[in-house]
C-alpha cells in the first residue's frame, strides 16, 4: 500500500512564548505579498532562523493592518507543508502539495490526489495545470509554505515547482524556505519583478538582536563586549548563537568565565557546531544521550516507536520528548496532542554522525521495521528493512503488499518500493520475480515481464515440484500468455493460457478467472464477441464473489466497448449505468475507476447527437480521469478529445490529441482495434492532405484483396476511403464486401453499420446510384433502433446528398415510412450548408407588378 499522509507535515509552527522580533524581515515579507510577487523565498544555511521567521510572520497577520486593509490581501489563508527527503518523489510530493492546499481549500485536488496512484500517472504538468484551476477558482487568497525545501533532490519534482510558479494564480503565493537556491527561474523572476528573497546576509542576528536574544530569550547575563563578541565569532549566525547559548548555561558562573568559553569559541561552522553539541550532548543524562543517539534513525518519533527500537519496554519514553522540547533541545512536536516528533535536522543529522555505524544499528532498523509493519504501516517498514540491510526482509514485505496493492491498481507505486532491493535478492525469490513480471506486464512493458519470468524460472529450477512450485509455474504460463496477448500473438495466448489452466490448482480461484478472461479476449480479438462477452460476465462474477468488487466495476467499460461494437448502443449504456450505480456504494474508491464509464457515456450520448448528456459525463470523467488508478485513461481519454475535436471540424486538434493518444498508449490484453495511425490517416483526408493518408498506406502495405479479419477491419476500411479520395477503386468494393461478410457471420453490428456507410459512399463515387442508396437504407434501417447519428453526419456533403434521395424513395414506396422520420432527424443534424444563390445562363426577365408594394 501507498506511504500514509503524515497530517504531521501539514502543522503549522506556532510561535514561541520567546522570541526577538524581527520586523525589519516581516515588513519585506508583507511587501512582497502585497506587491504580488509569485514567489518568496528565504534562502540560507542550516540554523538561519528560517523557520522561525516565517512562523513568527504568519502569527501576525491577524493584527497586521497593511493586511487587513488590502483587499487583495484580506481573509488571507496559510498552507504549511515540511518537507523532508521522502518527499523526492514526485506522485509524495504532489499528494503533500495537494494535502497542504486542501487546508485552506478543502474541495480541491481530490483528482490529482487519486490520479497519482495510477500505474502511469499523467504527465506532472497536466496533473497541475487541474489543481491551478481549481484554485484559480477558489476566492479566498492564498499563501503555500514550503520549509525545508533543499531535502528535495529530484529533478522532477523541480520541474513540477517551477511549472506552479509559472502559473499560480494571482491570489496565490508560494513562499519557499531551503539552505540553498531551489532549480528555479528565478532570474526571470527577479527581472520581471516577482520574487522576494531573503539571504544569508538578511537573517543574521544584527548586534542589537543577539543581545536581545541571548539575554533576554535564553536567560543570560552577558556583557555588552561578550554579546560583541559572540555576534562576530558566529556573524549572527542564530543557531550557533542558541547552541553557545546552551553551553554558557552550563558554564561556571564566575567572572571571566564567559569570556574565556567565548574567546575559545572559533572555527568554522562545521568544528563550531561540533564542539557546541560535544558541550551539550554530553551534560545531558547518560539515558537521554543514549535516547538522542539510538533514535535518531528515525524520521519522526512517537513513543511506542521510541520504545521498539530501544529494544526494551521504556515507559519513560513520552516524558523524555516532551522534556526535549520544553528544554529547545532541537525537536519540534508534528501533531496538537504532542505524540508525535521529529528532530530538527540539523540535530538530527549530527545524532546520526554521532551515533556512526555500531554493531546494533541494523538491529534499530530492523525494530523499527517490525514496529511499523505491526502497524500497518508497509512502506516505513520496507525503507527500514532496506536500511538495516536485510533484503530478504524488504522482498518479504514486497511481496505481502503486492496483493492488495495490485487488486486496488497501485502496482506502479509497489514497482517504485521493489527497484530498491538488490537484484541478487529479488532474482533469489520465485514469488517475487512473478510480481514484478506481472507489474511490467500491467504497465506494458514486456522485456523487463519476460526478464523476470526468466529469473523465476531459474530460481524454480531443481526444485521439488511441489504443489506450490506447480502453482507457480501456472502463474509465469499465464503471465506469458497476457504478455503474448499485449503483443497480439493469439497462437501464444491461447497456448499459455492452456498450460496455466493446467497447472494452477481448482482453489486458486483468482488465478483461474485470469486465465479464463484472457481466453475470452481472444476471442474478441479474433472478432467473436458473443463469446467474448460471456467471459466477460463470468469474471466480473467471480469478482464479486471473490469479494473484489473493484474489479468487477471497473470491468463494466469493457462489457461496454463490447456491446457497441456488436451495435447494441442501449446496452452498453445501461451496462454503464448500472456499474457507476455499484460504485456508489463502494464509495470514494469505486468512483475513481468511473472515468472510463462516464467516458463512454459521454461517447455514446454524442453518437446519438445528446450534446447536453454529452457535454456532463465529458465533465464528470475529465474530473474522475485525474483521480482514476487505471492504466489506460490517457490513451482513451486523449482518443476521446480526437472523436469529438472531428467531429467539431477542428483536424488540427484532433491530430494533436491522437498524437498524445499515441504517446500514452500502453499494451494490454484489450485489443487495439483502431491504430491510432489509421485514425489520424482518416483526418489527413479529411483535412485535404491526401499525401500524408497515402504515406500511411504505403507503410502498412495494405491490399483491398487481402484476407480479411476483425483486427484488420479497421484499417481496411481507412484504406477503402484513402482510394476513394484518390479514385483508384479497384478492386475496394470486393474487399468491402468480404469485411461485411464477416461482420454479418459474427454478428457485429457496429462494425457492418461502418461498413455499409463505406460502401455507399464507394459505389455513389462509381457513379453507381441506386446501389448506394440501396446500401445507405439497409445501414439506415440498422441503426435507427439505437439511435445512430454522428456516423452519418461526420461523413459530411456526400452522406448528406444521398439522404436527401433516399428519403425521397422512401416517401414514393410508402408515404411516410417509419424509416422516414429517422432520415429527417438526421439531415437536420447536419451543419447548416449556405443557400446556393440561383444560377442564371442571362439575366432574368423583368418582373411587372399588378400594384406597388408597400412599406411593409
Amino acid at each position: 500500500m501507498p506511504a500514509p499522509l503524515l497530517a504531521t507535515q501539514l502543522f503549522l509552527p506556532g510561535p514561541r512564548s520567546k522570541s526577538v522580533a524581527r520586523p525589519r524581515l516581516a515588513d519585506r515579507l508583507t511587501a512582497g505579498l502585497r506587491a504580488g510577487h509569485k514567489l518568496v523565498l528565504i534562502s540560507a544555511a542550516a540554523g538561519s532562523g528560517k523557520t522561525t521567521l516565517l512562523s513568527e510572520w504568519i502569527a501576525a497577520w491577524p493584527a497586521a493592518p497593511e493586511i487587513q486593509a488590502d483587499p487583495g490581501l484580506n481573509g488571507l489563508g496559510v498552507s504549511w507543508l515540511s518537507l523532508d527527503e521522502g518527499d523526492s518523489a514526485l506522485p509524495r510530493f504532489l499528494a503533500y502539495l495537494v494535502a497542504a492546499v486542501q487546508v485552506i481549500h478543502p474541495a480541491v485536488g481530490e483528482a490529482l490526489l487519486a490520479a497519482l496512484q495510477a500505474p502511469q500517472p499523467p504527465a506532472a504538468e497536466t496533473l497541475l495545470a487541474g489543481l491551478v484551476n481549481e484554485i484559480a477558482a477558489q476566492p479566498r487568497p492564498l499563501v503555500l509554505v514550503l520549509d525545508d525545501y533543499h531535502l528535495v533532490e529530484s529533478q522532477a519534482v523541480d520541474n513540477a515547482l517551477a511549472f506552479l510558479v509559472d502559473h499560480q494564480p494571482p491570489h496565490m503565493h508560494l513562499v519557499i524556505a531551503s539552505r540553498e537556491d531551489p532549480p528555479l527561474p528565478l532570474a526571470r523572476l527577479r527581472a520581471r519583478g516577482q520574487l522576494t528573497e531573503l539571504r544569508a546576509a538578511d537573517l543574521r542576528f544584527t548586534p542589537a538582536e543577539a543581545a536581545e536574544f541571548l539575554n533576554r530569550v535564553m536567560g543570560l547575563q552577558l556583557a555588552e563586549r561578550d554579546i560583541a563578541a559572540l555576534e562576530t565569532r558566529t556573524e549572527g549566525w542564530i543557531a550557533g548563537l542558541q547552541l553557545a547559548s546552551l553551553a554558557l548555561q552550563g558554564t561556571p558562573a564566575g567572572p571571566g568565565d564567559a569570556a574565556e568559553f567565548i574567546q575559545a569559541f572559533t572555527g568554522s561552522h562545521r568544528f563550531v557546531l561540533d564542539y557546541l553539541l560535544e558541550e551539550v550532548l554530553h551534560r545531558q543524562p547518560e539515558s537521554v544521550q543514549a535516547f538522542l543517539l539510538h533514535t535518531s534513525i528515525l524520521q519522526r518519533l512517537c513513543a511506542p516507536l521510541c520504545d521498539a527500537v530501544l529494544g526494551h519496554p521504556s515507559p519513560a519514553a513520552q516524558a523524555i520528548l516532551e522534556s526535549l522540547e520544553r528544554a529547545n533541545l532541537f525537536i519540534v512536536p508534528l501533531d496538537q496532542e504532542r505524540r508525535w516528533y521529529r528532530y530538527h535536522h540539523l540535530f538530527g543529522d549530527l545524532l546520526c554522525q554521532r551515533l556512526g555505524r555500531p554493531p546494533e544499528l541494523a538491529a534499530y532498523h530492523r525494530r523499527a521495521s517490525q514496529w511499523y509493519e505491526a502497524n500497518a504501516d508497509l512502506a516505513e517498514a520496507f525503507e527500514h528493512a532496506l536500511a538495516a540491510g536485510d533484503g530478504e526482509r524488504a522482498a518479504g514485505l514486497a511481496e505481502t503488499a503486492w496483493p492488495n496493492m495490485e487488486r486496488t491498481f497501485q502496482t506502479a507505486a509497489w514497482l517504485n518500493w521493489v527497484k530498491k532491493l538488490p537484484q541478487a535478492v529479488v532474482a533469489s525469490r520465485p514469488t517475487l520475480c512473478l510480481q514484478l513480471a506481472w507489474a511490467y506486464s500491467d504497465g506494458g512493458e514486456l522485456e523487463p515481464s519476460e526478464t523476470y519470468l526468466r529469473h523465476a524460472e531459474q530460481a524454480l529450477a531443481g526444485a521439488a515440484d511441489r504443489d506450490g512450485l506447480r502453482s507457480l509455474r501456472g502463474h509465469i504460463a499465464l503471465i506469458r500468455a497476457s504478455n503474448a496477448q499485449n503483443q497480439g500473438d493469439l497462437a501464444e495466448t491461447v497456448r499459455y493460457a492452456e498450460l496455466a489452466a493446467q497447472l494452477i490448482p481448482e482453489d486458486e480461484g483468482y488465478l483461474r478467472a485470469q486465465v479464463a478472461i484472457t481466453l475470452g479476449f481472444t476471442h474478441w480479438a479474433a472478432g467473436h464477441l458473443e463469446a467474448s462477452l460471456q467471459a466477460m460476465h463470468a469474471w466480473m462474477d467471480s469478482m464479486r464473489r471473490a469479494g473484489n468488487q473493484l474489479f468487477a466495476v471497473a470491468s463494466a467499460f469493457v462489457v461496454a466497448d463490447m456491446q457497441a461494437a456488436m451495435g447494441r448502443l442501449a446496452a452498453a449504456e445501461t451496462a454503464l449505468r448500472q456499474a457507476i450505480h455499484a460504485a456508489a456504494a463502494l464509495g470514494p474508491e469505486g468512483e475513481t475507476v468511473t472515468a472510463h464509464h462516464h467516458l463512454g457515456l459521454a461517447l455514446l450520448a454524442h453518437e446519438r447527437g445528446a450534446a447536453a448528456a454529452a457535454a456532463q459525463h465529458l465533465q464528470t470523467a475529465a474530473a474522475l480521469g485525474q483521480r482514476t488508478t487505471l492504466v489506460d485513461w490517457p490513451y482513451r481519454w486523449a482518443l476521446a478529445q480526437a472523436r469529438f475535436k472531428e467531429s467539431a471540424g477542428d483536424w488540427e486538434a484532433a491530430l494533436s490529441a491522437l498524437a498524445e493518444a499515441g504517446r500514452a498508449f500502453v499494451k494490454n490484453p484489450v485489443p487495439n482495434l483502431q491504430p491510432v495511425a489509421a485514425r489520424q490517416a482518416r483526418i489527413d483526408l479529411k483535412r485535404g492532405r491526401l499525401d500524408q493518408a497515402q504515406a500511411w498506406a504505403r507503410e502498412r502495405q495494405l491490399s483491398p484483396a487481402a484476407a480479411v479479419r476483425y483486427l484488420d477491419e479497421y484499417e481496411h476500411l481507412t484504406l477503402a476511403r484513402v482510394r476513394l479520395a484518390e479514385g483508384s477503386l479497384a478492386g475496394v468494393s470486393e474487399g468491402l464486401d468480404r469485411l461485411l461478410a464477416l461482420a454479418v457471420d459474427q454478428k457485429r453490428t457496429g462494425s457492418a453499420l461502418e461498413i455499409l456507410v463505406t460502401q455507399a459512399l464507394v459505389e455513389q463515387a462509381q457513379g453507381r446510384r441506386p446501389q448506394a442508396l440501396a446500401v445507405l437504407e439497409r445501414a439506415l434501417a440498422l441503426a435507427e433502433p439505437e439511435g445512430y447519428q454522428r456516423l452519418f453526419v461526420d461523413e459530411g456533403e456526400p452522406l448528406r446528398s444521398l439522404l436527401v434521395e433516399v428519403r425521397a424513395r422512401l416517401e414514393k414506396r410508402s408515404g411516410r415510412p417509419p424509416l422516414a422520420g429517422y432520415v429527417d432527424r438526421l439531415r437536420a443534424a447536419f451543419p447548416a450548408a449556405p443557400e446556393a444563390a440561383p444560377q442564371f445562363e442571362s439575366p432574368p426577365p423583368s418582373l411587372s407588378l399588378a400594384e406597388p408594394l408597400s412599406d411593409r
